[in-house]
């Protein structure tokens, strides 16, 4: 048995990786260079790959992108997936069941199964065994309809949890914030970036990563 994980770049995925020992590849989405939600560069996420000694599929997306075309684009990286030997496609969701069916749907047929190694935990419990366990993330994206604007570009650690206002998921989940691994189980070595500035795009805060020393690398 032979795993693909679908890489977002943040914790989630990283730790989910951690707790798998068959996975082989990574696959991510790029729209215009940069992956979607999280905003960040393909060259650093390209270093993440590198640092974990993965290969990384990437997977172009227009923009706008409608869902077929999405699916058609993402299908063939499965298919790529499947024909490397892989029979699971591994996923850091925590708790959205419609994320979930969705994902179950995705892989009906292909000869790939899904696999939640993170799902059901309890997050605020998950988010620091997370940074125990050594994981290291900056903040590269806050909702400030939700969360404090001075939260972007923090990095991922106790101080932050202690920060997030009452009703904030400490992982994020609900789309409240989004991160950028920059070292932890898995990786032979950090991937250094630091924040060059922090600006609005579509409603969040997101801070721009550039290589670099990172606050969030030991």
């Amino acid at each position: 048995m032979t795993a693909w994980l679908s890489w977002s770049c943040g914790k989630d995925s990283a730790y989910a990786l951690g707790a798998c020992a068959d996975v082989t590849g990574l696959f991510t989405t790029v729209t215009a260079g940069r992956v979607p939600v999280h905003g960040v560069r393909r060259e650093l996420v390209e270093a993440q790959a590198a640092a974990l000694g993965l290969p990384l599929h990437v997977v172009e997306l227009p923009w706008p992108c409608p869902n077929t075309e999405y699916e058609r684009r993402t299908g063939a990286a499965l298919a790529a997936a499947r024909a490397t030997g892989a029979d699971t496609v591994v996923y850091g969701d925590l708790f959205l069941d419609d994320i979930r069916a969705y994902r179950e749907r995705t892989l009906a047929g292909t000869g790939l199964t899904p696999r939640f190694p993170l799902w059901g935990r309890p997050t605020g419990a998950l988010a620091r065994e997370m940074i125990a366990a050594g994981l290291r993330a900056v903040v590269v994206s806050v909702d400030p309809a939700r969360m404090p604007a001075e939260l972007a570009g923090h990095a991922f650690d106790a101080e932050f949890l202690a920060a997030l206002p009452e009703g904030v998921d400490p992982c994020g989940e609900n789309g409240e914030f989004h991160t950028f691994v920059t070292a932890g189980p898995g990786f032979r070595a950090p991937v250094p970036v630091t924040v060059n500035r922090v600006g609005d795009r579509d409603g969040m805060l997101v801070a721009e990563l550039v290589p670099g020393i990172s606050p969030a690398a030991p």
